[in-house]
């Protein structure tokens, strides 16, 4: 007997063509794909007529690691489909933590990951992962080990560079997060206190990275006028270490000419390199307001950076580096213009702020933009998130396009979230690809699957073929697609029939189920 049987439909395995099979099931597993299976063999059936059949989706870029322990469900991942989600991207992890430490990083990461729980239990990256499978998440959780957490947990927040001891202490956390799981090393090259890390070390980090068979995934230095630097240097890096590339959002922030020369040297680097990338399909990101300051704001952690932003001198010079700019620094707002930066998440006394742009907010206030972006960030203790639009669609298409691009949401859960959070997999396939035709859509459904599991080693998933995981999204071409926007963000796609994690439906009639088969990767 079958435990269920998915019949009917176009079976889309992520690999290939689609083809018309029914789909049998036993516990997570797939057991046969074949036609006309009896349905006699099934204890229950769920009608595909007229639907694709896909393996689920793989979130490459997912703020997610703290999101269950106040929401298992993760409804806006499940509801377009994605099954498997990479956390700790950007160098930002909850763990490894020093208990002293716990209460500045926990408020520092708060506008990106979420708070979790009230108190931090763990230290250990083991202990948080044990935490963390512990809210039993709709998802399978795939951890990343952060740069930044290991960087503060061995050197703590300073702007210094690593003595030979130190380097060996966060090779030996690496290495321990791979055999926890962990399938790449992130960086977070604006955030700190990665954000002082020369090009050596990561070099020695990333050669460790290879030798546990991990991908280095970077959010680089500079995404705007030093893009192409920015690329240069990871490309060195992975050349230096022999460790696989996969860059994080490529994207360019308010120069469209430089993005044939980035992709330029992304091709260039292809012949010395493995490399990939992944986007999220929109003109804007959302990242912490804080990420706005010049690099020297941010030294000594959040209780430093709070105190800057109220004293006379520092504001002046804060006002100053971004008014003029600082060599090599990617300088967002001067880039962006604060008429294209909209506040997206916040604790504040004025919640009211949550949806305007940084020059409404200015202009209601009296003051100049940067005055206001310094006040909101002091009156919520740095915990406020942005949208800043910084490309036009054409540019975005253009990067799409690549056959090197994979996919992520950077969704990040906060009052008014950028649309990505809801929207990213029916833009991807819904939109440019069934709609647009800017790649088939056996392509993008790859890209969503099959591509993203080898690329992270998950090998019983990203297909449909038996014996693989019962991962398995159901959905009708002819209506699926995003309906996300700015203005109204928590949007899910329509035509999402049902969703399957290890065999059981997680979503079905536009709602979830409440049943929660993820878990985290490893554990």
């Amino acid at each position: 007997m079958y435990d269920m049987l998915i019949r009917g439909g176009l079976v889309m395995p992520g690999d290939g063509p689609g083809f018309w099979a029914d789909v049998a099931l036993r516990q997570d597993r797939i057991i046969d794909v074949a036609p006309a299976i009896s349905i006699q063999r099934a204890r229950e059936v769920i009608d595909a007529t007229g639907c694709w059949v896909c393996p689920g989706f793989i979130d490459m870029h997912a703020h997610s690691a703290l999101q269950p322990f106040r929401d298992p469900w993760l409804r806006p991942k499940i509801a377009q489909g994605f099954t498997t989600e990479l956390i700790h991207p950007d160098g930002l992890a909850p763990a490894p933590v020093r208990p002293q430490r716990r209460a500045e990083r926990q408020a520092y990461l708060r506008a990106l990951e979420g708070p979790g729980p009230a108190d931090w239990t763990w230290s250990r990256f083991a202990e948080f992962l044990r935490a963390l499978a512990g809210t039993r998440p709709t998802t399978t959780l795939v951890p990343a080990v952060g740069h930044n957490a290991v960087r503060d947990y061995v050197m703590g927040s300073g702007n210094r560079r690593p003595t030979a001891e130190e380097v060996r202490a966060m090779r030996r956390q690496i290495r321990l997060a791979g055999d926890l799981g962990a399938r790449a090393l992130s960086l977070g090259l604006i955030y700190l206190p990665g954000v002082y890390a020369e090009t050596d070390e990561l070099v020695w980090l990333a050669e460790e990275a290879a030798q546990a068979g991990l991908l280095l995934m970077p959010h680089m230095r500079n995404e705007s006028a030093g893009v192409v630097d920015a690329v240069q240097e990871m490309v060195a890096v992975a050349q230096s270490s022999g460790v696989s590339l996969h860059l994080s959002h490529l994207k360019v922030v308010g120069h469209a000419h430089l993005v044939g020369p980035m992709l330029d040297t992304i091709e260039a680097a292809r012949r010395t390199i493995d490399i990939t990338f992944d986007q999220y399909p929109y003109g804007a990101g959302s990242t912490l307001l804080s990420a706005l300051l010049p690099p020297w704001a941010l030294a000594g952690g959040p209780a430093q950076m709070m105190a800057r932003l109220t004293h006379p001198e520092s504001r002046r010079r804060i006002t100053e580096d971004i008014t003029l700019g600082l060599p090599g620094w990617e300088n967002l707002l001067r880039s962006c213009g604060a008429e294209n930066i909209v506040i997206a998440g916040m604790e504040s006394p004025r919640p009211d702020d949550v949806g305007k742009t940084l020059g409404q907010v200015a202009q209601q206030r009296g003051v100049p933009p940067i005055d206001a972006m310094m006040d909101l960030l002091s009156e919520n203790a740095l915990n406020v998130t942005m949208v800043d639009h910084y490309a036009s669609e054409e540019v975005v298409r253009t990067i799409f396009r690549h056959p090197l691009a994979l996919v992520g949401t950077d969704g990040i859960f906060v009052g008014k979230p950028h649309p990505r959070l809801f929207g990213t997999a029916g833009r991807v396939l819904g939109r440019y690809a069934l709609r647009e035709g800017l790649v088939s859509a056996e392509e993008a459904i790859a890209r969503l699957t099959d591509k993203a599991a080898r690329r992270l080693g998950l090998h019983d998933r990203g297909r449909i073929g038996p014996g693989l995981r019962a991962d398995i999204v159901v959905l009708d071409p002819a209506s699926y697609g995003d309906c996300a926007s700015y203005e109204e963000p928590q949007c899910v796609p329509g035509g999402v029939a049902c969703v399957l994690v290890g065999g059981q439906v997680v979503w079905r009639g536009g709602e979830v189920t409440g049943k929660r088969p993820g878990g985290v990767w490893g554990q």
